[in-house]
């Protein structure tokens, strides 16, 4: 099974690297349109190659899927964690209204113990 995993990361690697060095040429990236920026007094631009765009694209759409699963599965965390508190409450409960253990011999003598015990 390791050795499928890094012949999977060696076989993604070199896609990477492919599509890399295809998209090699500079691109500018603008915040605002020109209107906007002519309007605003100011126009931030920064100048990057393609691959990098693109493997930020990629990487900021993966973190903001982890985000927003992780918030809409807030409400079954919290469920899981009320569960998990109650059955621990009604774990105690039971243990408490078992009570001790008899101390080996017969059941029927341990009974009879118990009734002469609360006379």
């Amino acid at each position: 099974m390791r050795y499928i995993r890094y012949a999977f990361l060696a076989v993604l690697g070199i896609c990477l690297l492919t599509v890399a060095l295809a998209n090699r040429g500079p691109v500018t990236i603008r915040l605002f349109p020109d209107e906007i920026a002519a309007f605003a007094g100011f126009a931030p631009e920064v100048t990057l190659p393609l691959f990098l765009v693109l493997f930020g694209g990629l990487v900021g759409g993966v973190l903001l899927g982890f985000v927003w699963e992780w918030l809409r599965e807030y409400k079954y965390r919290s469920v899981a964690v009320t569960e998990k508190r109650e059955r621990v409450r009604l774990e105690h409960e039971v243990k408490k209204l078992k009570g001790p253990e008899p101390k080996g011999g017969d059941d029927i003598l341990a009974i009879l113990d118990g009734a002469a015990a609360t006379r």
